[in-house]
């Protein structure tokens, strides 16, 4: 039998995903039909989605997927950067020479994947990337606040990606992450998260001012198509 955490995880799946973009509403009826439960569980699933920022639920309208503002995005980004500066710290603490292989191999691929303009393999392997960070770390309470923040921001996430160039300066600073990490040096890569992660915030902006590179990036995105889409990272 299915349980709402179950179908919670689900919803939060699809929403990460694309499946269901910002704006959208989550009509309770479609959501039992497609998950197989009852509308009970599917609204106890959204209340829960709503507390994480994923959901907005509106008296008389229903459940939508909330809509992140840029303002709102760069707040987010700059919790990360002090979060996320700190996994990279315990990172570089805890690291075995097994992490430190798999974390460089992560960059090698990413490096392929930008060398070939695969924006939606790099976006996976970015979040891989930062998700074994997170776990590497054994920070539970800075992985968990990380996730969640990472999970609201993840449609900005994606449409940087996009953006010409970006990619490419990217995996030069997860690089620099790594690398630091693997030399168990965790002020360097404290520092090479936070450079990183402002980089994030200077890019957001851009955007914010930039039609023609929305339009660039917005065009990238319907050649591949919005099935391609998955839960990505920064």
């Amino acid at each position: 039998m299915r349980t709402i955490a179950n179908i919670t995880d689900d919803l939060r799946s699809d929403i990460l995903a694309g499946v269901f973009p910002p704006g959208d509403r989550l009509v309770e009826l479609h959501l039992s039909e497609r998950y197989a439960v009852g509308r009970a569980s599917v609204r106890s699933a959204l209340v829960e989605l709503a507390t994480e920022g994923l959901v907005e639920r509106t008296a008389n309208r229903g459940a939508t997927v909330r809509r992140i503002s840029i303002a709102e995005a760069i707040q987010i980004t700059e919790a990360r950067a002090a979060l996320e500066s700190l996994i990279a710290r315990h990172a570089a603490r805890h690291a075995t020479a097994a992490d430190c292989s798999e974390l460089e191999g992560i960059v090698a691929r990413m490096r392929i994947a930008v060398a070939e303009d695969e924006a939606s393999i790099y976006s996976g392997l970015n979040s891989t990337l930062h998700t074994r960070l997170r776990e590497i770390s054994r920070h539970t309470v800075a992985d968990s606040l990380v996730e969640n923040l990472r999970n609201r921001s993840a449609h900005h996430q994606y449409r940087l990606a996009s953006m010409p160039g970006r990619s490419a300066e990217s995996v030069e600073q997860h690089a620099s992450i790594v690398a630091a990490v693997v030399a168990h040096d965790g002020d360097a890569a404290a520092s090479a998260m936070h450079d990183h992660l402002v980089s994030v915030i200077e890019a957001l902006r851009k955007w914010d001012t930039a039609p023609a590179i929305r339009a660039v990036a917005g065009g990238r995105r319907s050649e591949r198509g919005a099935g391609s889409r998955r839960s990505i990272g920064s």
